[in-house]
């Protein structure tokens, strides 16, 4: 199990990121890389083999946010507001305004807005982490643009894809 540790070990950071851009929340990123690590974990034997690990663990979490709204927990709040916010970054008010506006586009849409322009992968390799087709993908892709240019304006989501 000492390649399992060195491996979670190696890539605990990048998944946390990954975790806080879909969740934009600290505690609930945490919650999700625990979730995919401890599966990880049950998994390792077979899983350690795979010839795309990073992108196998990387789907893992993806699916994990994407799921979690089916678990009763997740509709639990222990506050009447949610607490003040801390993120791991500098935050600016551009990133804050799209954190909040992701937060209310369908999950599947904020996985494949968040693989396709945060961490700038191909059609093909999103695709292939949430196990849909290219054409699913550029669909979703679609209909998230839309919700985020309906909550931010044209300008704001032009930025942060002309790049794209």
């Amino acid at each position: 199990m000492d390649d399992y540790v060195e491996y979670v070990t190696a890539r605990l950071p990048a998944l946390h990121r990954l975790a806080f851009v879909l969740s934009g929340d600290a505690h609930r990123a945490d919650d999700l890389v625990q979730q995919t690590i401890t599966t990880l974990y049950v998994k390792w034997s077979k899983v350690r083999r795979a010839e795309h690990l990073d992108r196998y663990v990387r789907s893992m979490l993806v699916n994990t946010f994407i799921d979690e709204r089916r678990l009763a927990w997740s509709r639990v709040r222990l506050f009447a507001a949610p607490p003040e916010r801390i993120s791991p970054e500098d935050d600016r008010d551009e990133r804050t305004a799209v954190r909040q506006a992701l937060a209310r586009v369908p999950r599947r849409q904020q996985a494949v807005l968040v693989l396709r322009f945060f961490y700038d992968l191909p059609v093909a390799e999103v695709a292939e982490i949430l196990g849909v087709r290219e054409g699913t993908v550029k669909s979703q892709t679609s209909h998230g643009l839309t919700a985020l240019r309906k909550l931010l304006g044209e300008q704001t989501v032009a930025a942060l894809t002309e790049e794209r």
